[in-house]
């Protein structure tokens, strides 16, 4: 008894002390202000072991490549958590909107073509400006494009360079491209130096350190790709069923060891050479023969056999699966030939992933699990395969086909961050014409916008603004404005007519215009230049606008059919004088003409409805230099008009009836008489061709045959019976 007492007495005693270290021990060790605590703590040792750099060295280039981007977010963690409301400064963007200052180029600098193009987009583009002070977003003149140690275009000591620049500010309010990051052998996505607060529009982004509503993910493109305009989409036409000749391809690099080797190793096993056609080659580098495998031969020779571009054009699907990066040239690739993109690359946040549902233009799939890709292919829907087909090609022609259309983007995007009120909606990114020629700042509804009435089943308004250039002092009631008015004014469709005076003399008293049963609003021309006839004037309050000359001779009922036309194409120009442009093929430019031809693809703004949305566009979108070169000139900005507008649609004017007479009357008019037979009239419109073409890139303009017409027109049926009547009787 006394025993089982004392090994009670001891365990109890043992089992307190046990209690007493463990709940006092960790304190009595803490420190009560850890400044104060002279001894270090023990590392833990599951910690992984960092190499000994000195401390002198922590801040050179040299350690900022070998440093893991692991260990680069844990010294920048505040960085790398970087949001608009966190590390951006909205009150640069309050004084002067949204305004993209590009650093000025240091002497000995080298910059690459790729980043030249970038350079020059920004400072083409509406948002540039010189002057810092204006200024709510920075672009460095620095090309931070490549970063590969081993890239003849890497830039050394960019770190240094950056942190002298006296605008950085840590990278506040900064904007930095780049398509390539990190080198042999594991391709990491850091930089070389530190980006601070700074916006990444980068490639080959991964999800893991890409920062939403922050960073933009920018689509990898080769040094050949256009700065401007870019070719088309290479769908011409839908087949239906929308199936081709193969049903997946691919050709590319096989890398042997590496990252990135692994998916691509793997193809063979689902390459049948039938209608999965997936060819790789070992025959790069310099050392390719030292590590090929026993395939490798034989893929060499499979993949000489297959022309490129003809596989592109003749499949339905085209895997891209990841390289050394997780971006691919394939991507593009892809999407310009109408071949719906299969996405390999886990991990990659696709570019412009903030706005494009790219669920409607490709097929994510995942690297592991690659053998079910095929049949994951072959069971897609033919309509579904159609649709995916045709938004490869809006995206390719609205946000890839340039270098200036990817750096747009980027700006737009970031913009709608900036102005969250007038932020854009996923269906303005993703429908037809797209963001680009979309701005928000114009309406935030958008039944305001005439390419979106059908989706919301909405018609435009049943009444147009008249708006009247005149640009002659009045003399006599004998003037053609004056009939012009009446016969407008008479129009069931007519709200009100605008008068705008860019004559050099004062405007005429009010008894001067006739009585009419709609308003008669006259107003000055600002600065008294030809652009101020498309300024998107508070007044005018229809949807449709109906531009006329001062000269120009119409009927009501000729006004009447072309409203009526135009209300069933609203994103279109509807009108009378039509006009063509041809390529001279002697003289390797753009020409113009006005003869009387087979076709058309403008139809002159001296008699025609457009939507008073391009008002808006034409003074916001277009550049200023082209609208000084059309008031310097007092010419062109009809033709100016119809490149914006076939640009946006991607579709030709429409010319509606007319009455015989009516180019033989507008060339008996005294006012216009001169212009129209005057030689370098002409001269100076088919230069405007060129300049505007140069802008743009390509030529937008559309061909069209196709002339509307009043059913009945012209038929053997009793003239009582036409509703249009009068234009056969003219």
């Amino acid at each position: 008894m006394q025993a089982k007492k004392r090994y009670l007495i001891l365990f109890s005693a043992g089992v307190s002390l046990l209690l007493l270290f463990y709940l006092q021990g960790p304190a009595s060790r803490r420190s009560p202000n850890r400044g104060d605590d002279p001894h270090p703590h023990w590392p833990h040792f599951s910690d992984p072991l960092q190499a000994f750099i000195p401390w002198d060295q922590t801040e050179t280039e040299d350690y900022n490549v070998r440093a893991s981007p692991r260990h680069k977010r844990e010294d920048n963690s505040r960085a790398s958590k970087c949001r608009m409301d966190s590390c951006f400064d909205f009150s640069l963007c309050r004084r002067n909107g949204f305004k993209v200052y590009v650093y000025p180029q240091q002497k000995g600098e080298k910059i690459s073509e790729s980043y030249q193009n970038i350079l020059s987009s920004i400072e083409g583009s509406r948002f540039y400006t010189s002057d810092p002070g204006q200024a709510c977003l920075f672009v460095l003149n620095l090309d931070t494009l490549d970063r590969d140690q081993l890239s003849p275009q890497y830039v050394h000591n960019l770190k240094t360079k950056i942190q002298n620049l006296n605008l950085w500010n840590n990278g506040r309010n900064h904007l930095i491209f780049n398509l390539y990051s990190g080198t042999w052998p594991d391709y990491t996505e850091d930089l070389g130096f530190d980006i601070g607060q700074a916006m990444l529009a980068k490639a080959s982004i991964s999800t893991e350190n890409f920062r939403p509503n922050f960073d933009i993910s920018i689509p990898l493109f080769s040094k050949d790709h256009p700065r401007t305009g870019g070719e088309r989409g290479y769908l011409k036409y839908n087949t239906i069923p929308p199936f081709r000749k193969y049903v997946l391809v691919f050709k590319g690099k096989r890398y042997l060891t590496g990252i990135g080797s692994d998916t691509r190793n793997a193809l063979h096993h689902i390459h049948n050479a039938e209608d999965v056609v997936l060819l790789t080659t070992c025959k790069h580098g310099k050392d390719w023969q030292k590590h090929k495998d026993a395939r490798c031969d034989k893929d060499n020779t499979e993949y000489d056999r297959y022309d490129y571009k003809e596989m592109l054009h003749n499949s339905t699907f085209c895997l891209v699966p990841r390289g050394r990066r997780l971006g691919s040239f394939r991507f593009l690739e892809a999407l310009q030939a109408a071949c719906v993109p299969v996405m390999l690359s886990n991990g990659w946040e696709l570019p412009f992933s903030e706005i494009i549902d790219w669920h409607t233009a490709a097929v994510i799939g995942d690297e592991r699990l690659l053998l079910q890709i095929p049949s994951t292919v072959r069971s897609i829907h033919q309509d579904r395969i159609l649709s995916l087909r045709q938004q490869t090609q809006f995206l390719w022609e609205a946000y890839f086909s340039s270098v200036e259309k990817i750096v747009l983007t980027t700006l737009e995007i970031i913009q709608d961050r900036v102005l969250q009120h007038d932020a854009r909606s996923t269906l303005m990114w993703n429908r037809l014409p797209g963001g680009l020629f979309t701005l928000p700042q114009y309406s935030s509804y958008l039944g305001d916008f005439p390419f979106f009435y059908a989706v919301l089943g909405v018609k435009p308004q049943q009444k147009f603004t008249a708006v009247i250039h005149a640009v002659t002092p009045l003399v006599s009631q004998s003037q053609p404005i004056f009939k012009l008015l009446v016969a407008v004014a008479k129009s069931q469709y007519c709200a009100q007519i605008i008068v705008l005076w860019n004559c050099d003399k004062p405007l005429p008293a009010k008894h001067r215009w006739p009585s009419t049963s709609v308003p008669v609003i006259v107003i000055e021309g600002e600065s008294k230049v030809m652009s101020s006839r498309f300024l998107p004037y508070d007044i005018i309050k229809t949807d449709a606008v109906l531009s006329l000359d001062e000269d120009t001779v119409l009927s009501t009922t000729e006004v009447d059919f072309a409203f009526t036309v135009w209300q069933s194409f609203p994103e279109r120009i509807v009108g009378y004088p039509a006009r063509s442009h041809f390529w001279d093929s002697n003289k390797e430019r753009w020409g113009y003409t006005s003869k009387w031809t087979n076709d058309y693809s403008m139809v002159l703004t001296g008699a025609a409805f457009y939507h008073r949305y391009y008002n808006y566009l034409y003074t916001q979108y277009l550049p200023g230099s082209l609208k000084s070169m059309v008031d310097q000139l007092s010419n062109c900005e009809d033709i100016l008009m119809n490149f914006l507008v076939s640009a946006v649609t991607k579709m030709p004017p429409i010319k509606v009836t007319q009455k015989k007479q009516y180019k033989e009357t507008m060339m008996g008019q005294t006012s216009r008489a001169s212009r129209w037979a005057d030689p370098d009239h002409f001269a100076q419109r088919q230069m405007c061709m060129n300049k505007f073409a140069s802008w743009f890139g390509t030529m937008p303009l559309v061909h069209s045959q196709m002339r509307l017409d009043p059913v009945l027109f012209k038929d053997q049926v009793s003239i009582l019976r036409k509703k249009y009547r009068d234009i056969e009787r003219l």
